[in-house]
């Protein structure tokens, strides 16, 4: 399990996103928030690759590799876009957050379950019905 510390890292990680947006979101449009977020997204990464780069490490890319990057980079865009419009439109971060995060888990988990063809234990499964009934929960109380 030593992945899990880095896992838990990259939840923290992934709190901190979505705090400062919905702090954000109470001071800038969306697109300029999400434009904001990117480019430092996008310096932070060509900081890591230079990095990589001068220390030599092989940086080997395919085209599928690329594309797929690209589909990703596309769906956070949006993600980025949309979350600060959640949040401007009022919705708590304690609310906001745990459904997004959490319809997110599941979509993925379902997409790997349909599409990748991955196995899912009962404890796995009862975990995402889990998720399902905290996102309902959450939303029909706000």
């Amino acid at each position: 399990m030593n992945w899990l510390p880095l896992a838990l890292f990259t939840a923290l990680c992934l709190a901190g996103y979505n705090f400062f947006i919905k702090l954000a979101a109470e001071h800038l449009p969306p697109a300029v928030g999400a434009v904001v977020l990117q480019l430092v997204a996008a310096g932070l990464g060509a900081a890591w690759l230079v990095r990589l780069k001068l220390q030599g490490q092989p940086l080997a890319v395919s085209g599928k590799g690329l594309g797929l990057a690209a589909l990703a980079g596309l769906s956070v865009g949006l993600a980025e876009i949309l979350t600060f419009v959640v949040f401007k439109r009022g919705v708590p971060a304690s609310v906001g957050t745990p459904v997004i995060v959490g319809g997110s888990v599941l979509l993925a988990a379902v997409l790997g379950l349909v599409v990748l063809r991955e196995a899912l234990t009962l404890g796995q499964a009862g975990g995402l019905l889990l998720i399902v009934a905290g996102i309902a929960l959450l939303a029909r109380g706000h």
